[in-house]
């Protein structure tokens, strides 16, 4: 019998696909993480939440996006300035007054796209 060789049909497995895929556990050489570019989008989104005068309270989210998304946190539609109190988990809310009440909304994004995600946030008897 002939072998065929080089031959266009053959379904020998030692021949690569056309379209060879990179497998998911496979490491680039220099150690890098290979990521697809990615809108943001909320895996773990505001929850509302009722508080104490006098409390400390933290709005907590999960964002994933490639690029790294940027967050900004507003309050009943008002920017609140970047602070220490802000981080990529969340928001934190110290000594809680009347005021802090309101609808808070997380903005995530890059520049593929943005996402957001709002709660309430009350004082205890508001709910």
């Amino acid at each position: 019998m002939a072998e065929s060789h080089g031959s266009s049909s053959s379904s020998s497995s030692n021949i690569p696909s056309k379209r060879a895929k990179i497998s998911i556990d496979h490491v680039p050489e220099n150690g890098a993480n290979i990521q697809e570019p990615a809108a943001p989008v909320f895996v773990r989104k505001l929850r509302k939440a009722a508080v104490g005068t006098g409390c400390d309270i933290r709005l907590r989210v999960s964002v994933l996006g490639h690029p790294t998304p940027s967050l900004a946190w507003y309050c009943n539609d008002e920017l609140l300035s970047p602070s220490e109190a802000q981080d990529s988990g969340g928001l934190w809310i110290r000594d809680c007054r009347t005021n802090d009440a309101g609808l808070y909304t997380c903005v995530a994004t890059n520049e593929l796209g943005e996402a957001r995600c709002s709660a309430r946030s009350c004082q205890r008897g508001d709910l």
